[in-house]
């Protein structure tokens, strides 16, 4: 059979819908909320297209309503893992050796369910197992969820078509070879979007995967895989497991034929990873492809020209945004002495009218942290900044867990720009702000790239053009996505590829073809129309 050249449709950002009242998206997604609500579900594994039960069953609540049940997943052990794996490597052969075009039609399939037939219900499971708002999950488990899978499918027809120059006596051809071995696959809570595309990223370039998504996002987990399934994706080619992750990784990163792992999470955890995988790189067929996307300590800087307004909008949507759950948050800024009166009244009006409570009322800008374990340690750190001497909480500080795991928007006014919250990680709704002396502008630039062990996301406010160019040739390696008057978060897939360096990942830029050229190995050909027939070269001519 003849076999023709394709082309993909062209990939275009899936449309955000409103949600207003009266909206026709508002009355499906309060129907799937009340089911979902109403269903106990029953969650077993995936591994080669089975479901796979165990005795071990652990039960799944909302964050904002921890008494409720929404139902339970089945937790494995080492022999799920093993069998995930040789599922994952059985597949292999036949899902590498299938058309680029079929691979992509089951992908772009499920881009259509999720932005179609299944969108209320992948945004009410993200809205009710990770405690997103309508808005939050809409931008998340929708759009970019599609987003992913279009625009990686144009992403891979651009990757095939790249070829090396050739000539009259020779054919010089690439061409992209799934990795030898399986991809793992290990997704965070907060972004059901992350959580699909990194499994899917690997697959859709002809690998098979072991995908362990986090316990709490497990929920909406579910629903990823009922689209991938019926989008006609083969057994064995994704498939999941719920275990700890040091029981995965026992099994899977002694595994000969471990070829990568697809990952985002902390950093604390990457780096365990990069030991153990660098302890046992003898024992691999290949070196393994290792993609992070870690933490953040993402910043906001102020320059005495800025618009007080704007940085106030920046810092309580950057901040507080999903519970400042985003591994973009903005969690440190630098507001000159000039400004700050101004700034603190507006982020004083804005957070006044904040309202905070289960996502069901959608009048509630924020809603619960992830689990009990955030909760603590959060509450810790807002504890100790009320004691502190360097530390002032300025406006919140409250917390609650008797219902769900409440967080009070709060903000820490620090004399010392190394205070502890402008230096760790918190990932939750704690902004610290440091005040500066406006004359000292260029030392404070050196402060905002030396304080932070990470380099995700950044912002700089000015209407000085001359000084946002100097900004960013000084912080030019402070973060890997940078803003100019935005807020540090809100990354669009094709618009702002995302990903970060220094202790913020190997910055491979999910949503964008460096992504996908991690999961490829290329085999270059070369075709001799007319070989030589002697070895002699003209040179040697007498």
């Amino acid at each position: 059979m003849q076999k023709n050249l394709y082309f993909a449709p062209p990939a275009k950002n899936e449309p955000v819908l409103t949600y207003k009242k009266g909206s026709p998206e508002r009355e499906k997604i309060i129907k799937a909320l009340e089911w979902s609500r109403s269903n106990v579900v029953d969650i077993p594994m995936i591994i080669d297209g089975k479901e796979v039960r165990t005795d071990n069953k652990i039960e799944m609540h909302p964050p904002h309503d921890h008494q409720h049940l929404l139902g339970y997943y089945h937790r494995g052990n080492e022999t799920q893992v093993k069998d995930a794996i040789d599922a994952a490597l059985n597949a292999r052969k036949k899902w590498a050796g299938m058309s680029w075009e079929q691979r992509a039609s089951i992908f772009l399939r499920a881009a259509s369910m999720i932005s179609g037939p299944y969108r209320a219900r992948i945004n009410a499971a993200t809205m009710l197992a990770q405690s997103k708002s309508v808005h939050q999950a809409e931008i998340d488990a929708a759009c970019e969820f599609a987003d992913f899978l279009r625009f990686n499918v144009q992403y891979m027809t651009e990757i095939f078509n790249e070829q090396p120059d050739t000539g009259d006596l020779k054919w010089n051809r690439i061409e992209q070879r799934a990795l030898e071995g399986f991809v793992f696959a290990l997704t965070p809570f907060n972004f059901t979007a992350i959580a699909g595309n990194l499994p899917a990223a690997p697959a859709m370039m002809g690998n098979t995967v072991v995908w362990k998504p986090s316990n709490t996002q497990i929920y909406s987990a579910r629903i990823i895989m009922e689209i991938f399934m019926e989008a006609g994706l083969p057994d064995g080619v994704i498939n999941t497991v719920f275990v700890s992750g040091p029981v995965a990784g026992k099994v899977i990163f002694s595994h000969p034929d471990f070829a990568g792992i697809h990952f985002t999470g902390s950093t604390a955890v990457f780096q365990n990873i990069w030991k153990e995988i660098g302890n046992n790189i003898s024992i691999y067929k290949s070196y393994p492809r290792v993609v992070g996307e870690t933490g953040g300590k993402n910043f906001v800087l102020a320059h005495e020209s800025a618009n007080a307004r704007q940085v106030a909008t920046a810092l309580t949507r950057g901040a507080f945004e999903f519970q400042g759950q985003k591994c973009s948050a903005a969690s440190r800024a630098y507001i000159p002495d000039n400004l700050w009166d101004e700034t603190l009244c507006e982020i004083k009006a804005d957070m006044t009218s904040m309202q905070m409570g289960p996502v069901e009322d959608f009048s509630n800008f924020l809603n619960a942290v992830i689990d009990e374990a955030s909760f603590d340690k959060l509450s810790g750190f807002i504890d100790r900044a009320k004691k502190d001497k360097e530390a002032k909480v300025i406006h919140g500080g409250n917390y609650d867990k008797s219902k769900g795991y409440f967080i009070e928007p709060t903000i820490i006014l620090t004399k010392d720009p190394h205070y502890v919250t402008m230096e760790e990680e918190l990932f939750g709704p704690v902004l610290t702000i440091y005040i500066y002396d406006h004359n000292k502008f260029e030392e404070t630039v050196e402060l905002v790239d030396n304080t932070s062990m990470y380099a995700l996301t950044g912002s700089i406010f000015s209407k000085d053009r001359y000084v946002i160019e100097d900004v960013m040739k000084k912080l030019e390696y402070a973060a890997g996505n940078f803003y100019i008057n935005d807020k540090p978060t809100g990354a669009v897939v094709n618009q702002q590829p995302f990903g970060g360096a220094r202790g913020s990942g190997t910055n491979d830029k999910a949503g964008s073809k460096l992504n996908l050229l991690r999961w490829v190995s290329p085999r270059t050909i070369k075709e001799c129309f007319l070989p030589p027939t002697s070895y002699k070269y003209p040179f040697m001519e007498e």
